[in-house]
């Protein structure tokens, strides 16, 4: 009731300047931002073999770039390899540079109470894809990415919106990994394009 809680206000002694840093971020965002890469050239682009496949990243929180809600990356699938299988909140699409190949998709059943929880369905869903088409990626939804072809990498750019993370959101749980990826591995121009050039020798990527 009203009367005990004008004994509990007052109790405390913290401090702490919480709204004054709200401005202050504010004020200082213009300066801050105009330090922050609107170009990013192929060569500032991060290769990363994540357990997800071989990923060059285009624009991700972590590049201090002026994307402030979408990340961005380009995904090499070798010929007749697939990548990762993962499960996200966010939705997601890509578009297929090159290639051809075919998306398993399990969609999910999902339940908020107290916890957040899900379960998958039974049925999984085969969307063929190829070069010039976008995949779509409806949200929470298992999903993987195949190459079909046996003489030709896949070239994928997706799109995400990392909103969710900043919403405390950010439910990304990885299911399978690529076949190619190996902790702590260092990729680099020289060695994705020796690579490229002999797609059945996938150790030259070490």
């Amino acid at each position: 009731m009203a009367w005990s809680e004008s004994k509990a206000w007052l109790q405390g002694d913290a401090h702490q300047d919480l709204y004054q840093a709200l401005l202050d971020d504010a004020s200082s965002a213009p300066a801050r931002n105009a330090k922050r890469k609107k170009l990013v050239l192929p060569q500032d682009m991060p290769w990363e073999m994540a357990r997800q496949g071989l990923l060059k990243h285009l624009l991700n929180e972590g590049m201090n770039t002026r994307m402030e809600t979408v990340d961005a990356y380009m995904q090499i699938i070798p010929p007749g390899s697939r990548s990762g299988k993962h499960r996200h909140l966010a939705e997601e699409c890509l578009y297929v540079l090159e290639g051809q190949g075919y998306d398993l998709h399990q969609d999910c059943d999902v339940e908020i109470t107290d916890t957040y929880h899900w379960t998958a369905q039974a049925e999984i869903k085969r969307y063929e894809w190829e070069a010039g088409d976008v995949i779509y990626i409806p949200p929470n939804t298992i999903h993987q990415h195949f190459n079909a072809k046996a003489d030709q990498p896949v070239r994928l750019i997706s799109a995400i919106n990392r909103i969710f993370k900043a919403s405390g959101l950010n439910d990304l749980e990885q299911l399978e990994n690529a076949p190619e990826f190996q902790p702590g591995q260092v990729l680099s121009a020289a060695a994705v394009a020796n690579y490229l050039r002999s797609p059945n020798k996938i150790t030259q990527l070490a």
